[in-house]
C-alpha cells in the first residue's frame, strides 16, 4: 500500500472557493485511498453571515480557517505566509494547489515556493496584459513561481509558451470551476428566486458590478449611473450590489440618484445557487467579473462585459461575451441585438465538461 498523496488546497475568496468544490469528491469517487486532501480557506474575503450557507450549499468545508484581518494587499499577503507556514509544517503536503488571481493565491504559492513544495495553479496561463489590475501581477508572479500549469483555455497555453514555460509542465484540464456548475445543476435551477423578486424569465437584465477601478471612485460610479440610466426603462436591472459598492454609492451622495432608476432592483449580495439561477433566467449579464464571463458562456447567456480588457478571450471567441468597457452606444446596440433575437448564440469552449477535477488528479497522480 503506496502512502496517500497529499494535497493542499488554499483559497481565499467566494469565486475561488467555487473552483475547488468536486476534488474531495472526485478524489473519494475515482482515486479511491490515493490522495489525502485538505482545505484552507483564508478568510480574506469572508462573510461569516454568507459563510455557513455557502459551504453547505456547495457541501465542502475548509479543514483549516486562517481568519486573516482585513487589511492592505501587503499586510494579507505577509499575515498568510506565516499562517499556512504552520499549517504546511503541520500537514506536510506533497503538494499546494491555488486557484485563481488573489492575493491568497500569490501569497500560498511564495509560502510552498520558501518551503521547497511543489506548486499547482489552477486558471494558468491567463493573461489580460494591463499590469495596473493587481490580479495580472499575482497571475504572472504565481505562474513564475509554480511547478505544475492546470489550463482552462487555448490563450493559456499560448501564453505560457510565449513565456518560455516547458510543454511537459503544461496541462490542459479545462475548467474546474464548471465542473462545481455541472454538480448542482439540478439545485440551482430549483430555486425561486424570480418570484421573489418579481423578475420575468428572459425579461430582465442581470448586473454585477465590483471592481475598484468601477466603484471606488465616484467617476466610476457616475459612469454606472449613466449607464443604468440609458438601460431600457421596461426591463428590470437586477443589482446583487457588493457591499463595498454600496459604501461607496452613500459615501459620494449617490444613492438618491440610484434609488430613482424605478428599473433597477438592488439586492443584497446572493448565494451561490440564487445568483445562478438568475443567469440562466436572465436575458443577458453585464458585469465586469471574470469568473461570470465563463459561467455565462457556458450557460449560453449573453454577457457584456465592462472592461476594456479580459484574461478570458476564448469567452469572447468563442463564448457568449462581448468586451464593451463603459461605451454607451456599443452597449446599447448589443443590447438592442439581445432582445432582438440577432446576439452571437456562442459555443462552450473545449474541455468545459465537467470533468476538468478528473484531468487534474490525473495528472498529479502521473507526476507527483
Amino acid at each position: 500500500m503506496y502512502p496517500l498523496k497529499k494535497i493542499l488546497i488554499v483559497v481565499g475568496t467566494r469565486p475561488n472557493y467555487i473552483k475547488i468544490t468536486q476534488f474531495k469528491k472526485v478524489a473519494q469517487q475515482h482515486f479511491k485511498d490515493q490522495f489525502d486532501i485538505k482545505i484552507v480557506h483564508t478568510g480574506q474575503h469572508f462573510d461569516k453571515s454568507m459563510a455557513d450557507v455557502f459551504f453547505q450549499q456547495l457541501d465542502i468545508w475548509p479543514d483549516y480557517f486562517l481568519n486573516i484581518s482585513p487589511a492592505s494587499a501587503n499586510t494579507q499577503v505577509g499575515e498568510i505566509m506565516i499562517k499556512l507556514e504552520d499549517v504546511i509544517t503541520a500537514f506536510q503536503p506533497d503538494m499546494v494547489l491555488v486557484p485563481g488571481d488573489v492575493n491568497s493565491t500569490l501569497a500560498a504559492a511564495l509560502t510552498a515556493y520558501k518551503m521547497g513544495i511543489p506548486l499547482g495553479h489552477l486558471e494558468s496561463g491567463l493573461r489580460s496584459f494591463d499590469r495596473s489590475m493587481p490580479e495580472e501581477i499575482n497571475r504572472i508572479l504565481v505562474d513564475e513561481l509554480s511547478d505544475f500549469y492546470f489550463v482552462t483555455e487555448q490563450s493559456g497555453i499560448d501564453n505560457l509558451k510565449t513565456e518560455g514555460k516547458s510543454k511537459d509542465q503544461i496541462h490542459f484540464v479545462g475548467n474546474t470551476m464548471i465542473d462545481t456548475l455541472s454538480a448542482f445543476e439540478a439545485e440551482i435551477l430549483n430555486q425561486d428566486v424570480l418570484s421573489e423578486y418579481q423578475l420575468e424569465k428572459g425579461n430582465y437584465i442581470l448586473m454585477t458590478i465590483h471592481r475598484p477601478a468601477t466603484v471606488d471612485n465616484e467617476a466610476g460610479l457616475l459612469s454606472l449611473l449613466s449607464l443604468l440610466k440609458h438601460l431600457p426603462s421596461d426591463k428590470k436591472v437586477m443589482f446583487p450590489m457588493h457591499p463595498r459598492t454600496l459604501k461607496n454609492i452613500k459615501l459620494f451622495n449617490l444613492e438618491t440618484e440610484f434609488k430613482a432608476l424605478e428599473h433597477l432592483v438592488i439586492a443584497k449580495p446572493m448565494d451561490y445557487f440564487s445568483f445562478q439561477n438568475l443567469i440562466h433566467n436572465s436575458a443577458m449579464v453585464l458585469t465586469d467579473s471574470g469568473g461570470i464571463q465563463e459561467e455565462t458562456t457556458f450557460k449560453q447567456i449573453p454577457c457584456l462585459t465592462l472592461r476594456p480588457n479580459t484574461e478570458r478571450p476564448s469567452t469572447i471567441e468563442i463564448g457568449s461575451n462581448t468586451l464593451l468597457n463603459f461605451d454607451q452606444q456599443k452597449i446599447n446596440d448589443e443590447v438592442v441585438a439581445i432582445y432582438s433575437g440577432v446576439y452571437k448564440k456562442g459555443q462552450i469552449p473545449k474541455l468545459w465538461d465537467g470533468e476538468a477535477t478528473i484531468r487534474v488528479l490525473k495528472v498529479i497522480q502521473n507526476m507527483l
